[in-house]
């Protein structure tokens, strides 16, 4: 970076920590931190470090020391705190989903174009060394043409029927809850990878758990998605908040005419590469893809993860605050994006048909 980025981050529960960690190590500082109470923003000083203390939002969005602003709160609020932050200058890394609707997505990605300000959405898997490596195997052509795109995105936080978080509440977390949480991580890598875009769904979703906390379930826990792409393939994936035993399970299968990709985000030190004649597993750090090199932080042998990945993507959402465009970083427009798909899954499960799922 030309400059030291001066941050602030608004929400400082689990993911104002992770934003934290990201910005110290782009080389930023946190300059303040503000959290939902002014008691929260006080024990925010213990474990976000803030430089100053700072008591409500209005004051962090107005300080003169903050170039970025990072949002990590409940859904329902990114798009007021987004479009707070566009109109005092700042940049914006905000959580996803960008918005709980594509009109108001759309509305920020616009009103990022025109304040010229950098906007991005951590879609943080795509900064894996061995995706990128997928991804170029199938631009260069060695992958062939894409055929068939499958997988699925597991987690069991909710299996038990005692389990509950504000993400279950739909006035927090907006109409989706599987799917606009993880389902898009997965559509967002996919299409990343394969270079397709998904262009029309059939849907169902699945309530495991009618009631949580004393109140009534309203958001999916789990949803199969039928697809077809712009170039001609099909897919399907199954997204899960209920799966005992899977904590983090990103899987993916890009499925071209010469090789198939497969990805593992809880085993991500290896991409596998099927053949007709002989399987390989490429190991992180062992490919010659200058691509890949660019975010391989430590010597093979020693294991990548999430805080990695969320560590390249902030360092490269500052290079572009500073002039550079990195290659695939997420922005606002892959927000958008996200919020269409998820607007096209609940048509279609709500619907019971196929749906066209809006172009950005």
């Amino acid at each position: 970076m030309v400059n030291r980025m001066r941050a602030g981050i608004v929400g400082v529960g689990f993911m104002g920590t992770v934003h934290a960690r990201a910005i110290r190590r782009a080389g930023g500082v946190v300059v303040r931190a503000v959290g939902s109470t002014p008691e929260s923003s006080r024990n925010a000083a213990e474990h976000l470090r803030p430089e100053d203390f700072t008591e409500t939002v209005e004051e962090l969005l107005s300080a003169d020391d903050i170039d970025v602003v990072h949002i990590c709160t409940p859904n329902a609020t990114h798009a007021r705190l987004a479009r707070a932050a566009i109109a005092a200058g700042k940049h914006v890394v905000c959580e996803k989903p960008l918005a709980v609707n594509p009109y108001e997505a759309e509305e920020l990605a616009q009103l990022a174009v025109d304040a010229g300000v950098t906007a991005t959405v951590p879609f943080v898997y795509r900064f894996y060394p061995t995706v990128r490596e997928a991804r170029a195997r199938v631009a260069d052509g060695t992958a062939g043409p894409v055929r068939l795109l499958h997988g699925s995105y597991l987690q069991d936080w909710l299996a038990e029927d005692s389990d509950d978080n504000w993400r279950v509440d739909s006035a927090a977390g907006g109409p989706s809850r599987a799917f606009a949480d993880i389902g898009v991580h997965w559509c967002d890598l996919v299409e990343f990878v394969s270079g397709h875009r998904i262009v029309r769904v059939a849907a169902q979703t699945m309530i495991a758990v009618p009631a949580r906390g004393g109140r009534r379930v309203e958001t999916e826990d789990a949803a199969v998605v039928l697809f077809e792409t712009d170039g001609g393939a099909v897919g399907n994936v199954t997204v899960s908040q209920v799966t005992p035993g899977r904590k983090n399970r990103l899987w993916f299968s890009v499925d071209g005419a010469k090789e198939s990709l497969t990805f593992d985000q809880e085993n991500p030190e290896t991409l596998w590469i099927g053949g007709r004649e002989i399987n390989r597993q490429l190991l992180r750090g062992t490919s010659e893809s200058l691509v890949a090199a660019r975010y391989t932080a430590v010597p093979a042998g020693h294991p990548q993860g999430y805080q990695d990945c969320f560590d390249a993507f902030v360092a490269d959402a500052y290079a572009a605050v500073d002039g550079v465009e990195p290659d695939g970083l997420p922005t606002f427009a892959d927000g958008l994006r996200a919020a269409q798909l998820t607007a096209a899954v609940l048509e279609a499960a709500q619907k019971q048909t196929w749906v066209e799922v809006a172009s950005c």
